[in-house]
């Protein structure tokens, strides 16, 4: 089995919502033409939104009705550059997500902060000086 993944979907309570935050982050959301679906570009994987209940019936698996629970899933959007963490969070709060913890150092050398999206999605924002990335930005190493 090829050892990939390209792409990651959020099954959402509100998709309108969300499309809204991460269009407003600035991230490219590729021509396709959904109403009901939302998919964006990143520099690795694309990212989608769909409808959790949509997800669910595909699944046969049953939904959690709460947006204020931890769903065992977080993102990352590993940087270039420290300063790059404090650009990133300000830009999240301009666009009215959550701040769960302020840029700061890391005992590892690095720097870190999180957020969580309007529906709780948890994201981390990291740079790591040891990270490498393709000319795409993609992560190669970490």
């Amino acid at each position: 089995m090829l050892q990939r993944v390209s792409l990651i979907t959020i099954g959402c309570f509100d998709l309108p919502l969300l499309r809204k935050f991460y269009n407003d982050l600035g991230w490219e959301e590729t021509d396709h033409g959904y109403v009901d679906y939302a998919v964006f570009k990143t520099a690795g994987v694309l990212l989608s939104l769909y409808p959790v209940e949509k997800l669910a019936t595909d699944s046969g698996l049953e939904v959690q009705h709460s947006k204020n629970v931890f769903k065992g899933v977080t993102f990352a959007i590993n940087v270039d550059k420290p300063e790059q963490v404090d650009l990133t969070i300000e830009q999240v709060k301009n666009v009215g997500g959550t701040i769960l913890s302020e840029p700061s150092d890391a005992f590892w050398g690095g720097r870190t902060a999180s957020f969580a999206d309007p529906e709780n999605n948890l994201w981390e924002v990291a740079y790591n000086p040891d990270s490498t990335f393709d000319e795409r930005g993609a992560m190669l190493t970490i």
